[in-house]
């Protein structure tokens, strides 16, 4: 392997994102045109967000609860997204009684540890879930065509026996998903007809699941996300299993955080092959951007022995003070199986925007709002 596909490969865990606004301006279509109006659209997504949060309850089980959107730092449950400290949250003092009874809090990055604590707090048995309107602020993307400062996401999580932590289980949750994701389209489309055109396909009635490991075996001179690319020209819409753990390039497919998602237990391939993790993603081919598109990041959560591993491996072991760790360690909160679905990314894919800033009212720099302005792209102000 050259040094020069090394540095690709490296580079490319930092995560998702163009990099530059020279690069960003020759992505964007220049045949773009919105099939909805900015009053139909807001229609649109009062419509679909409520189809979909009310069919993901029906399918997994689950009810909604109110979120927080800050939390205390001493209790370890916001979400560093990642391994290698890149993306942090943000932070602030409360003083709080004339600084007698002080509080350090941090904005969310997302809920994905919350809800496991949240499951216990309101008494969900076996089977049962809780699902969230989760609103975050990732201070640390580079803002371009699908990625934004402010998150909002259904966070959701279950609780689980530890019978139902493989691999198939996972399986049958992530085609619980993609049923309300596909239903959602042929709902949408048949109250707003215009959305319907030969110049983008629908979405494939099934995903594809496949190993990370099995789509490095195709593409092994690629870095992740052209894979990611070059795999959703074959299968449109796919979930890449095993998501964080070491691949056999010697780098893991993308950087996952050691504390939630289980990338470490290892499994068996169809073809008897080991590999490792119970996550993974659910990417699509978007038609309108003509780049990947990722829908949702998901999995069975850790155990106490699996959290403890990849802490190891991580080299974060003094985590294991925190009160959201401890109650892991201590098998204080269920078993569980979670995730997170991009409400705004799957709104502009199911009503084929070509950026999120037109179904999400958030700030955009200057440079990019005039980008958009040329090619026919009206974000909200």
């Amino acid at each position: 392997m050259s040094t020069t596909i090394m540095v690709d490969k490296a580079a490319d865990l930092a995560g998702p994102g163009i990099g530059n606004y020279e690069e960003l301006a020759k992505v964007l279509p220049d045949d773009y045109s919105s099939l909805l109006d900015p009053k139909h659209t807001q229609e649109a997504i009062t419509i679909l967000k409520r189809y979909i949060e009310d069919n993901l309850c029906r399918e997994l089980k689950l009810m909604r609860v109110e979120v927080p959107l800050i939390v205390d730092v001493e209790s370890g449950v916001n979400d560093y997204l990642d391994r290698d400290g890149s993306r942090t949250p943000i932070q602030f003092h409360i003083s709080n009684d004339h600084d007698q009874h002080p509080m350090d809090a941090q904005v969310v990055q997302a809920a994905t540890k919350w809800k496991r604590l949240a499951l216990k707090q309101f008494g969900m048995r076996l089977g049962e879930g809780l699902i969230t309107d989760m609103r975050a602020v990732r201070k640390d993307y580079f803002l371009d065509h699908d990625h934004s400062a402010y998150v909002d996401q259904w966070d959701w999580e279950k609780a689980i026996t530890d019978q139902q932590r493989n691999l198939d289980y996972l399986r049958e949750t992530v085609e619980a998903i993609w049923k309300v994701i596909k239903g959602a389209e042929d709902f949408v489309h048949g109250l707003f007809p215009q959305l319907k055109t030969d110049k983008y396909p629908n979405l494939p009635e099934k995903l594809t699941f496949l190993h990370a490991e099995e789509i490095l075996e195709r593409y092994p001179d690629l870095p992740r996300k052209a894979r990611e690319t070059a795999i959703l020209q074959e299968y449109p819409a796919v979930f890449i299993y095993g998501i964080g753990w070491k691949l056999k390039d010697g780098y893991p497919h993308e950087m996952r955080a050691a504390d939630y998602d289980d990338w470490v237990t290892e499994t068996v391939s169809n073809n008897g092959s080991s590999m490792h993790g119970l996550n993974g993603d659910i990417l699509v081919w978007n038609p309108v951007t003509r780049r990947r598109h990722e829908l949702s990041s998901m999995g069975i959560r850790v155990n106490a022995e699996t959290l403890k591993q990849q802490l190891e491996i991580t080299g974060q072991l003094d985590f294991l003070k925190l009160p959201y760790h401890q109650a892991v360690m201590n098998n204080e909160v269920p078993l569980s199986i979670g995730g997170g679905i991009g409400q705004s990314r799957t709104v502009m894919l199911l009503l084929r925007k070509a950026h999120l800033g037109e179904v999400s009212v958030t700030v955009w720099p200057k440079i990019l709002k005039e980008i958009c302005r040329e090619k026919n792209i009206h974000v909200l102000e």
